[in-house]
């Protein structure tokens, strides 16, 4: 029997089962096993007839509001393009972008050659982005435009930014912060390409104000415009643009001005300091000008400093050093001195050529003037000290000073104190009554024909008839008669009564012509009046006339103005010298005023003019009611006229011209004089007094020649 083998032991294994395959025949076909039921799909239900109507319509809505949409799109992009392009062929070539002022610029230079005082648009187009201070470059792109060289002329971000802004301060969407870019703002510098034109009717002002004008349709067209530049123009040509027209303020039109201006150097040498004070003037011009307050333009100057140390163009170091170092204006623009003898200069309307290159074009004008700026100063520390120290604290009272040399050069205009803000140049434009200021006329007159200063004249009650008016009985300012005295004392006392018989006895009409041939040019009056200054003349007027009297007599026009040449070094019309003008009075006639006025001085009314060492010749004035008060004197070096009053006319209390007026003249005057050589007064020493027959017979002999001249007229 065969031996049975034993099965080995089973082992552990991994591996799955052999899938069985399936035996043929009968076996293997065996029943299927039954397969899943799938689940049933869920049906939606089946909407409404309503439901889909409006499913329906509102599809076809969305699909027009999309098809419409896509072709205003194109349609859109083909019109700004258009737009665009026609922009960008109208635009001229980059250099005829720097400059676009509508009247150029005026640097008035004082008698020495340096300029004190600038006028019009200050602008010089040599300024390049490429070769201004790296630091100025910076400070501008890091305060209006910080992504100036990647954006396309519109910076939606920034608009965004803006928007943002503006609705959390609680303004609406476009007002305050705009956020433009620099292009931008360069093309609202050009007007969109719209030039100023003086024959449309429009003025300066309107036209800029349009240019400003902030509607959505005018942000529209900005932005338009900038796109065009983009393309025309490339960034360092924008930029140059934009810093050559952006104004900053005291006239000055584009960087390189304002750096002469404030700093008395070019753009391309600015530290970050005067970079970031520049820059800063850019939101507000006006506002942060250094020269009205230097302390807020250095604040906003930091705040600019901050903004390019954030943005990497300063480092730490440099940015603290720029804070402790704040930019500090130059000795010319820091001390505004000759504002008035400048405004005097400029409005000039008689002088047809200043008006044609100051007003009517473009040029850059240099005018040489007779400004001096050391009397300016010495007339305006005068001001300053009698009202600090005579006149009670908070006084409205005004006073107004001209200071000129014997031939009618002007040396100094003092307009006024500037109290309100409203400054107005009451030297050069305020006409007053003169009071007994005007008395010189009249004595003129009458030394002209043939009255001694020692004369003898009566100080009594005198009534004149006036036709249509009635009895006039002048009196004098003391209500007494002092009765006889010579022509010298009656004017050294100002007695009214005296100056009125001259008049009468010469002929009011000599006096008039006495006055308006010693250049016064204002109406005078009719009337008796007029011998005792009821006549309403400028301070600038009546000095002039003055400076006649020392002048030997002779007509002396005031003159501000030397030379006016272009810019570029051109003189087109230099002004011609001055000469001394026709005789008025005879050499007698002239040395005898002189001598009365020094009288005036010496022994009356102006006594309080007196300065040591010199002769002073003058005459006060005080209108009726004491609205006006009035000095006018000179030296042999120079003419100086003083006035006071209210602006509004209010009486002055306690105030005539033998009192505060004498006084401002004699610390003027002594301020000017200190140093020089006293020079005597050309003044003619009258003979002993006349007896009544002597005078009584030369009052016949004018009357006589009178008569005779009326006759000689008629025939």
């Amino acid at each position: 029997m065969a031996k049975r083998k034993t099965p080995p032991p089973l082992k552990r294994t991994n591996k799955a089962p052999a899938k069985k395959t399936p035996a043929k025949g009968k076996a293997a076909r065996r029943k299927p096993a039954p397969r899943k039921a799938k689940p049933r799909k869920k049906t939606k239900p089946r909407r409404g007839l309503i439901s889909r109507m409006f499913r329906w319509v509102f599809g076809k809505i969305f699909r027009g509001i999309w098809w419409l949409g896509i072709r205003a799109t194109i349609i859109g992009s083909v019109v700004l393009a258009l737009w665009v392009g026609y922009i960008y062929v109208q635009l001229p070539p980059f250099e005829q972008q720097l400059d676009g002022r509508a009247r150029g610029s005026v640097r008035l230079m004082d008698r020495y050659g340096k300029v004190f005082a600038w006028r019009g648009e200050q602008h010089d187009s040599s300024l390049r982005s490429e070769t201004i201070s790296p630091h100025l470059r910076n400070a501008v792109i890091a305060t209006e435009d910080k992504r100036f060289y990647t954006h396309f002329g519109v910076s939606p971000r920034g608009i965004a930014s803006a928007i943002r802004i503006n609705l959390r301060e609680g303004r609406g969407a476009l007002s305050g912060h705009g956020g433009s870019t620099i292009t931008q703002q360069t093309a609202k510098l050009l007007c969109l390409g719209v030039p100023f034109d003086p024959a449309s009717g429009q003025s300066e002002a309107e036209y800029e104000a349009e240019c400003r004008r902030g509607s959505l349709w005018r942000k529209a067209t900005e932005a338009v415009f900038a796109l065009a530049m983009e393309l025309r123009y490339s960034k360092d040509e924008i930029l140059t643009i934009y810093m050559n027209r952006a104004f900053l303020g005291a006239g000055a039109h584009g960087f390189e001005a304002a750096a002469q201006r404030y700093f008395n150097k070019s753009a391309r040498d600015l530290n970050p300091a005067e970079s970031a004070m520049l820059a800063g003037m850019l939101t507000a011009p006006t506002r942060y000008t250094p020269t009205r307050n230097l302390q807020r333009a250095q604040d906003r100057a930091r705040v600019v400093i901050g903004l390019m140390e954030d943005q990497g163009y300063l480092t730490a170091a440099e940015a603290d050093y720029a804070r402790a170092n704040p930019a500090t204006l130059a000795p010319s623009a820091r001390v505004l001195i000759g504002e008035d003898f400048a405004d005097w200069v400029m409005a000039m309307d008689g002088d047809t050529m200043l008006q044609a290159f100051t007003r009517d074009t473009a040029e850059d004008v240099e005018i040489l003037t007779t400004f001096d700026p050391e009397i300016q100063r010495a007339a305006e520390a005068a001001l300053a000290y009698i009202f600090e120290t005579r006149v009670r604290e908070g006084s409205n009272a005004q006073a107004a000073i001209i200071v000129m040399s014997p031939d009618g050069a002007v040396r100094a205009v003092v307009g006024g104190r500037d109290i309100a803000g409203d400054y107005f140049n009451r030297a050069t434009q305020a006409r007053r009554q003169t009071g007994s200021a005007f008395k010189p006329f009249v004595y003129a007159a009458a030394l002209q024909a043939g009255y001694n200063p020692n004369g003898i004249v009566v100080d009594e009650p005198l009534t004149i008839d006036v036709p249509g008016s009635g009895p006039y009985s002048p009196q004098n300012y003391n209500r007494k008669f002092l009765g006889p005295m010579t022509m010298t004392q009656a004017l050294e006392r100002s007695i009214n009564t005296v100056a009125v018989r001259l008049s009468e006895e010469v002929g009011r009409e000599r006096v008039r012509a006495m006055a308006m041939d010693f250049g016064i040019t204002s109406e005078l009056a009719t009337g008796p009046a007029l011998a005792l200054g009821v006549s309403e003349m400028t301070l600038l007027e009546i000095t002039g006339a003055y400076a006649g009297f020392l002048n030997g007599g002779r007509l002396t026009r005031p003159f501000g103005m030397l030379d006016l040449r272009l810019a570029d070094g051109s003189q087109p019309f230099p002004i011609g010298r001055r000469t001394n003008g026709r005789e008025i009075l005879n050499q007698r006639a002239a040395g005898y005023l002189v001598y009365m006025l020094n009288q005036v001085v010496e022994n009356g009314s102006g006594h309080r003019a007196q300065m040591e060492g010199w002769q002073v010749a003058g005459k006060t004035g005080t209108t009726q009611g004491a609205k006006d008060a009035w000095f006018i004197g000179f030296t042999a070096d120079y003419v100086a006229g003083v006035w006071m009053g209210y602006d509004d006319n209010t009486p002055l209390t306690g105030v005539t011209g033998s009192g505060l007026p004498a006084e401002i003249w004699h610390e003027t005057m002594i301020r000017i004089h200190q140093g020089r050589t006293p020079r005597p007064l050309p003044m003619i020493i009258p003979p002993e007094p006349e007896t009544i027959e002597q005078q009584q017979e030369r009052r016949n002999r004018t009357i006589l020649d009178l008569i005779l001249g009326t006759n000689r007229n008629n025939r």
